[in-house]
């Protein structure tokens, strides 16, 4: 009998709670819909900053196109200000880099791809034939909105690793 009963309670339970979820919301017409404002500032406030994960990592070119170093990481004031960016500068695939503070204001930040020498035609003496881009142009990339492609510091290798080491301190 106690069975019977629960079996019962168990059936009229799933009944009213399939009735209660077939049911579709209805916005009160006094307040506004605060989800699809939420949602629509989440996209839009933050047009045009940039993800400090993404800037980590990216690339530093100088004013000639040469590939000096990468941003190593970003250093904030307490308020949260990016003042200086660290740049792994030197060494070859890790090995014997050293670090570098710069100001972050003296680093220019580009949205389109570095020209590459490989986009200049090149021929093949022995064999004739020609590679590269028949036109000479660089390829276009896609620009991103929430990181440059790369940044730009004018310096040169030897000034760069001449400038004094970077040190995380203990204190």
């Amino acid at each position: 009998m106690l069975a019977k009963s629960i079996a019962a309670g168990l059936t009229a339970t799933t009944m009213l709670a399939g009735v209660a979820f077939a049911q579709t919301p209805t916005a009160p017409t006094n307040q506004p819909n605060t989800a699809s404002k939420a949602a629509a500032s989440d996209t839009s406030s933050f047009h045009g900053d940039w993800r400090t994960s993404k800037i980590v990592g990216l690339k530093v070119y100088n004013d000639r196109n040469e590939d000096i170093g990468s941003i190593n990481d970003l250093l904030t004031d307490k308020s949260g200000n990016i003042k200086a960016a660290v740049i792994s500068v030197g060494g070859f695939l890790g090995m014997g880099s050293r670090l570098v503070a710069l100001p972050l204001d003296k680093i220019k930040f580009v949205n389109e791809p570095v020209p590459s020498a490989g986009t200049a035609q090149n021929s093949n003496s022995k064999s004739g034939m020609t590679t590269g881009s028949a036109t000479g142009s660089p390829t276009a990339a896609k620009a991103n909105p929430w990181y440059p492609d790369h940044a730009v510091y004018n310096a040169s290798k030897d000034e760069l690793k001449a400038m004094p080491e970077f040190k995380y301190s203990n204190e």
